[in-house]
């Protein structure tokens, strides 16, 4: 049954900014002054689908540097949307602060409150308390640090040519992935100091510096002295190889490091985002939800506002069943939204099984303090292997194959016993460890006495080895911006087993 008209916050799909400020009001009394959320102040954008298409091509970012990639994949984004072969986001949301929402003028009233509800609150809230973007993002800093991107890669491009920053720009997000610190920081990230801190740091070594010092004679050493001298100098091994680029490439220029060092902070900023997915996703999703039905209940969206909701709801939550040609993985939105709701069941209404798997808050009636503490305190891998419970194991059928080459049949690894529950939910922790996911790839020795050769290794897991033409393309990359030859060796095992090596020497003239 409707609720009286008088209490609604709209009637129909249509809206202003008055509407939009109503929602908006009725969203936070709710999120604040109920669920308790901790959130950066809200910036709420009117954009358009043109200017969502652009938002896509930039990572999302409100400014950035410019690059023809974007331009690219702008271009392709707007096809596929034009011919009505691609959706797109209802919303997007930057963790900045404040942090800004971006919702598409489009949407109808339901819809902003519900992309309200799920990025102003839902993510903003795990943006400001979770502890891996407290670690390495800055959302006070990114917006200047973007903004002295942008014009600091202008300039260059005013200076050296467009091409040849390109050429850089290229280079750089080719190895963004590798251009990243994986271990936790002793102070959060600042990016206003540390670009502060690099600038006095090159303004004094080029004041300082004096090319006399390179004429005055080498101690001669033994060749393993030499050489764990030289890893201790560089600190080797270094699995952040833009960042190892930036410090120690002989022949970069400064305005060159200067941008290796902007694509890695913000592969760096991105990071985390990566991390917690599923976490992410199902923070916000359980917040719109929570938020809506309580509208529903106290009469300020009617039924059929509340069944719109219900749809849209539905669809961001299915997850295709594996057989079906749609297929890519769990959906993290559902993943995430389910483990939620699970852990609010234990809260309110255990039973002797989760009393036994979650002693720590099964009927403890606190499902809200207990989420908050899991979105502060966890990460994708970490929150499956401590919160997946037998009883969604069952409810979602899950099971591990295993797929050995050597044999001709599946073998079904693990079932629905306790042991094969918790078997179950390392591997598909595993499966969410970015960490584990990535080639762990690491600069491990140079030779600056000789030819300046940059040796690498890439430790093998699960005998998974690089694909043969992306792993050539990169490389030519790393070698063009070290500048001399680069080798790269695969290997397996604790006997450092080589399986395959790539050897490539940089491109001449390309940028020295």
């Amino acid at each position: 049954m409707n609720a009286p008209t008088s209490t609604l916050l709209y009637r129909g799909s249509d809206w202003d900014f008055d509407t939009l400020q109503r929602i908006y009001d009725a969203v936070e009394r709710i999120a604040i002054g109920e669920l308790g959320l901790n959130v950066y102040p809200n910036r709420i954008e009117v954009i358009t689908s043109e200017q969502m298409l652009d938002a896509y091509a930039s990572t999302g970012m409100p400014i950035f540097y410019k690059h023809w990639s974007f331009g690219k994949q702008f271009l392709a984004n707007d096809l596929l949307y034009r011919k009505g072969l691609r959706g797109l986001a209802y919303e997007l949301v930057i963790n900045s602060d404040p942090c800004i929402s971006y919702v598409m003028e489009e949407n109808s009233a339901t819809m902003q409150t519900l992309v309200i509800a799920h990025a102003a609150f839902g993510h903003n809230h795990f943006f400001k308390n979770n502890y891996v973007f407290k670690q390495w993002t800055d959302a006070e800093g990114i917006l200047d640090y973007l903004e002295f991107a942008r014009h600091y890669i202008a300039r260059c491009e005013e200076r050296h040519g467009q091409a040849e920053v390109e050429r850089l720009l290229d280079a750089a997000h080719a190895l963004m992935q590798q251009g990243i610190h994986r271990y936790p920081r002793a102070a959060p990230l600042n990016l206003n100091a540390e670009r502060r801190r690099e600038e006095e740091r090159r303004a004094y070594e080029e004041a300082t510096y004096n090319p006399l010092w390179r004429t005055l004679p080498k101690k001669k050493r033994g060749k393993r002295e030499n050489r764990d001298e030289r890893r201790r100098t560089f600190g080797l091994p270094q699995e952040n190889v833009l960042y190892f680029l930036e410090k120690s490439a002989p022949r970069l220029r400064g305005w060159q490091r200067e941008i290796l060092r902007i694509v890695r902070l913000i592969a760096q900023y991105f990071y985390p985002q990566r991390q917690t997915k599923v976490m992410n996703e199902g923070c916000a999703v359980w917040c719109h939800y929570r938020i809506l039905e309580r509208l529903h209940k106290t009469g300020q969206i009617s039924d059929g506002a509340f069944m719109e909701f219900l749809h849209s709801h539905s669809n961001v939550l299915y997850q295709p069943v594996y057989d079906s040609g749609h297929y890519g993985g769990h959906n993290p939105y559902a993943l995430g939204f389910g483990i939620m709701q699970d852990i609010e069941r234990i809260c309110i209404d255990p039973t002797e099984e989760d009393r036994l798997w979650f002693p720590e808050f099964a009927g403890g009636n606190e499902p809200v303090e207990v989420l908050k503490n899991a979105w502060a305190n966890y990460r994708d891998e970490s929150f499956v292997a401590q919160f997946l419970s037998p009883h969604l194991i069952r409810k979602w059928r899950l099971f591990k194959l295993d797929d050995n080459e050597s044999e001709d049949e599946v073998r079904v690894a693990a079932i629905h016993d306790e042991q094969g529950y918790r078997e179950i939910r390392r591997t598909l922790a595993r499966h969410h460890d970015v960490a584990w996911q990535d080639p762990d790839i690491q600069i491990v020795d140079v030779d600056f006495d000789s030819d300046r050769k940059l040796l690498l290794e890439h430790s093998v897991r699960d005998k998974v080895l690089l694909e043969p033409d992306d792993a050539e393309r990169v490389l030519q990359h790393l070698a063009d911006l070290w500048g001399y030859e680069v080798i790269l060796t695969e290997v397996s095992g604790a006997d450092r087993k080589s399986l395959n090596t790539y050897t490539i020497e940089p491109r001449p003239g390309l940028f020295f």
